[in-house]
């Protein structure tokens, strides 16, 4: 009984703290001009690139951020894992490559670019040793 309640409440505090990150483009425009949102496009090596790490710990993750963005952005995700165990799908590594080639061609990671609605970037940055209020800010800011 014990490990039940323990499996339902990591569970239901997994929904509570997640977000709701797309992995297509066009979907993420659609959402972003019917709710008339930006858009934050995030590249990350999510196993093997320790920046992306933290900023997914540090930043997508805390409270402050979440509220925050189901207000007034569209997550996208641009995930380019290295191992064999997180490989993509094909289809998903076409998407993710065809992104990086049009925001990303120098391939850093984390690159956090901010769109508008109709997919034109208004401000980059990465991963910063803030408080997810300073990151928040500096968002705005673009």
């Amino acid at each position: 009984m014990k490990k039940i309640f323990f499996s339902l409440l990591i569970f239901s505090s997994s929904i509570i703290y997640s977000q709701n990150w797309e992995t297509s483009y066009e979907n993420s425009i659609k959402s972003a001009k019917i709710q008339n949102k930006k858009i934050i496009l995030v590249f990350q090596g999510s196993d093997w690139c320790g920046p992306c790490i933290k900023l997914s710990k540090e930043i997508w993750s805390s409270q402050e951020f979440i509220d925050y963005s189901k207000e007034n952005y569209v997550l996208l995700q641009a995930d380019f894992p290295r191992k064999k165990k997180n490989a993509l799908s094909e289809e998903q590594q076409n998407i993710n490559n065809f992104l990086a080639e049009k925001y990303n061609p120098n391939g850093y990671f984390p690159l956090v670019a901010i769109l508008n609605k109709n997919g034109e970037v208004l401000g980059e940055t990465s991963y910063k040793k803030v408080t997810p209020k300073q990151y928040i800010n500096l968002l705005e800011s673009f």
